[in-house]
């Protein structure tokens, strides 16, 4: 059996939560005994995984360039997996016009518009704040389902992803609280929809842990690009850190992160103990000697990786509601929940000076990895039901009218769209 993935980048596991997420996503179609060829249109980046050294065939392809089509012509894969929304639209034309019975499975990582339509309220909030502290003193985005649906349908990339969703046969979730979004208020079925947050369920070793003695500092990590990480350190730096500092002056903040660009560097201020520290070779090393890890995500969806990581290496973290969305369920999380500025402060602050707290909601970390993301094995969940899929996929098929009508509507408009590009840049 033959698989193509259609990576939106290529993969750096390294550097962020989904790129960990599509190497575990491949490695299992490697494993369910696919051949995999992994192609991008993106620029081979400093950071990626070796693909070709787990056996991965690496391709790299050109937009809007009929390439594309003959390497699907050759290839005649039995799934296509689209990383992001984007791609399925790029690419899902040529492909169901190649391989029209092919499965098509899109991994939407996050909800795309849910975090856009959350960005665009806080930038409201901000619009009128008469200085760069003021403007970062707004509080996370805590709007209910109803308000939040209506800044997504204010724009197109709501209507864009959700289109890609039905046209898709399989979009798998990694977040409930978006499955459920998606159900209650976009009408999307259920059998379209599959929860897998994550597929590896890394062993828990507490006895290796650093001890609360010898760990010190605090931490924050996130790729650069990823815009709700670049406004949480702005947060900190205008602030929550100087809060901090001031009720712990010896204390130190390492911001680690991929690709940190020079508006981030400048920010570094060793007299504050604000270091950027840059990307990260073991994330988990930097992780495990940190006392507190400080996540103040103002806007965002999915699931964090920078927050599972910190659970895994028994790291008490500092977050707020839209961190641990999705997150947690009914367990208490490891660590404090908090969009009130002194609320932050004071949590941070605690679990960094007491330490029978700190060993407290270490323990509640593990327990959310143990009872909540490790519950189910979604590793065997998922090669089951892409098997029930593809034995009937016709069937499935016909019960997405909505997904065959976008098809036709979209991939017409699509198809003539590429084809003008293509003639155009020739």
């Amino acid at each position: 059996m033959r698989a193509l993935v259609i990576g939106y980048v290529w993969p750096e596991p390294a550097s962020s939560a989904a790129g960990t997420r599509m190497l575990e996503l491949v490695q299992l179609l490697l494993k369910m005994d696919y051949q995999v060829t992994f192609a991008s249109a993106a620029a081979l980046s400093e950071h990626r995984f070796d693909l070709k050294a787990i056996d991965v065939t690496e391709q790299t392809i050109t937009l809007n360039c009929s390439s594309f089509d003959e390497l699907v012509r050759e290839l005649q894969p039995e799934l296509v997996l689209f990383d992001r929304f984007f791609t399925e639209e790029q690419f899902g034309w040529r492909v169901e016009q190649t391989c029209p019975n092919a499965l098509r499975i899109l991994d939407t990582e996050d909800l795309h518009s849910l975090r856009h339509a959350r960005q665009q309220l806080l930038k409201a909030a901000q619009k009128h704040c008469g200085s760069e502290k003021e403007k970062q003193s707004v509080a996370p985005i805590t709007v209910d389902n109803e308000h939040l649906v209506q800044q997504m349908c204010a724009g197109d990339m709501a209507v864009r992803e959700v289109a890609a969703i039905f046209r898709c046969d399989l979009s798998l979730m990694i977040s409930k609280v978006e499955i459920d979004l998606l159900q209650r208020y976009f009408s999307v079925p259920s059998q379209l929809l599959f929860y897998c947050p994550f597929l590896s369920q890394q062993a828990i070793d507490i006895s290796s842990q650093p001890d609360f003695s010898v760990r010190q500092h605090f931490i924050t990590i996130g790729n650069f690009r990823h815009e709700p990480n670049w406004d949480s350190v702005l947060w900190l730096k205008h602030q929550l850190w100087p809060m901090i500092r001031a009720q712990l002056p010896q204390a130190e903040l390492h911001i680690y992160g991929a690709y940190p660009p020079p508006k981030a560097t400048q920010l570094h201020n060793a007299k504050e103990g604000f270091h950027i520290k840059g990307w990260a070779a073991d994330a988990q090393a930097v992780m495990q000697s940190a006392r507190v890890c400080l996540a103040p995500l103002r806007f965002g969806a999915g699931i964090k990786g920078k927050l599972m990581d910190a659970m895994r290496c028994g790291t008490p973290s500092i977050t707020t509601s839209i961190g641990v969305e999705s997150m947690n369920g009914d367990l208490p999380w490891g660590g404090a929940v908090a969009d009130d500025v002194e609320a932050f402060v004071t949590a941070a602050i605690a679990h960094y000076q007491y330490e029978n707290l700190w060993r407290q909601k270490q323990q509640q970390g593990f327990a959310i990895l143990r009872d909540y993301f490790y519950r189910t094995d979604h590793a065997l969940a998922l090669p089951t039901r892409l098997t029930q899929l593809a034995d009937n996929i016709q069937h499935e098929r016909d019960n997405n009218f909505i997904g065959q009508m976008l098809r036709h509507h979209h991939h017409k408009s699509t198809q003539y769209m590429g084809q003008w590009i293509e003639a155009k840049n020739k």
